[in-house]
């Protein structure tokens, strides 16, 4: 049995009759040729009708292909609106952080679902994605949403992501796939030296408030900044960090979780890689650390407020962070808590680290993520490789 036939409506007398009423109305009569088949779920479908005979059996043809390759889609499937879909995507994503499904909830409420919300997956087309994306960058006079170049890839990922997931079932391709990007903006690094970081440390270990009290978390400021600028620890992992995963004997803190902070709550989730990883402590570091973990439960966080609170970033940054960089002289030259893994990674690499282990230490996912970023800071050892190709060459001949 055919899986798909043209039909010859002047067999239907319905058909027939609304070809009268046009002629008479001197309007165009409907198409002859309508294509039918079977669904692969057995259920009679229509493929169009056409004025030519030969055209209907080019789309006959094209059903009968897709019918035998696998690759047939429902046209009806591409009719569903790109929010419906949107939503189960985001329902199914239980693979992923609480915070992270929390970022894409945000960015399709702000960004993706007032532009596409509406249209059927079969409307979106990739020039008009483009045009999306160029818009997203525009100032808000100009009837953009001023975004960066940062979050203007992160809503483009959101909308490829959505209608990747819809791909080849309701549309046969990604219109987002493909669609010209603006580059990611280059921060600028900063790197403390080893007489910085001290001072940026006593700094805050020294601040008071504007009614002359110890601030609220003075009392583990120098610690915790010479953790995050000798371990490059990220801030949320520091802020996490537990008693029981430090090793001061060993001299090794092992992290495992990192604090994300969710409408308001923080928890706890793995860190940004989603894998563990053990980090050295300097001996020098190791006894800053002693007095925040001998006698303590492992389960206490290292770092807590003087009421004994988990430290949130935005209350540190703005009441100690910002004021001990303005008391060790060192405001204006763009540095940040996040900033602080740079200096880490700068120290290590000019003590003589190889890539392996700055790798590891930062929790990079790969080599090749932490020599595009500090690969400039690796010494050039290309005379030093020269040479010795050269030596034992000499040795080989002279033999």
């Amino acid at each position: 049995m055919a899986r798909a036939w043209v039909y010859d409506r002047t067999k239907d007398k319905t058909y027939n009759e609304a070809v009268r009423k046009a002629k008479d109305a001197k309007r165009t009569p409907p198409a002859r040729w309508m294509v039918r088949y079977y669904d692969p779920s057995g259920r009679i479908k229509s493929g169009g009708t056409f004025k030519k005979k030969p055209d209907a059996e080019n789309r006959q043809t094209e059903i009968e292909n897709s019918l035998h390759e696998g690759s047939y889609r429902n046209p009806h499937d591409g009719k569903v609106s790109v929010g419906e879909m949107a939503e189960k995507w985001l329902t199914a994503r239980t693979d992923i952080k609480r915070s992270t499904w929390w970022k894409y909830r945000a960015l399709l409420d702000t960004h993706v679902l007032p532009r596409w919300g509406d249209l059927p997956l079969s409307a979106v087309h990739t020039e008009d994605v483009a045009v999306w994306v160029a818009r997203l960058q525009k100032p808000r006079d100009e009837g953009g949403a001023n975004l960066g170049s940062s979050q203007t890839r992160l809503a483009h990922g959101v909308l490829a992501m959505v209608l990747g997931w819809c791909v080849p079932r309701r549309i046969p391709t990604n219109p987002a796939r493909g669609v010209p990007l603006p580059k990611p903006s280059e921060a600028e690094h900063v790197y403390l030296d080893h007489d910085q970081v001290e001072r940026l440390a006593n700094a805050a270990a020294s601040l008071r408030t504007k009614y002359d009290q110890v601030a609220a978390s003075a009392h583990n400021n120098r610690a915790l900044i010479l953790l995050l600028a000798y371990t490059g620890l990220r801030w949320n992992e520091a802020a996490a960090l537990r008693v029981g995963r430090v090793d001061l004997s060993r001299r090794r803190i092992r992290v495992v979780t990192a604090f994300a902070e969710v409408e308001g709550t923080l928890i706890e989730q793995l860190p940004k890689t989603g894998k563990f990883r053990t980090v050295p402590i300097l001996p020098f570091l190791a006894e800053e650390l002693r007095p925040f973990v001998d006698g303590r439960s492992d389960d206490a966080l290292v770092f807590t407020t003087r009421r004994g609170a988990a430290l949130r970033l935005r209350n540190w940054r703005n009441r100690e962070f910002g004021k001990a960089l303005t008391a060790a002289k060192l405001d204006g030259i763009g540095l940040t808590p996040h900033k602080l893994r740079h200096t880490a990674a700068s120290l290590a690499i000019a003590a003589g680290a190889d890539v392996k282990v700055v790798q590891a230490m930062l929790g990079h996912a790969t080599a090749t993520m932490t020599l595009d970023r500090y690969g400039h800071l690796f010494p050039d050892r290309l005379d030093e490789v020269a040479e010795a190709m050269d030596a034992a060459r000499s040795r080989v001949l002279a033999a």
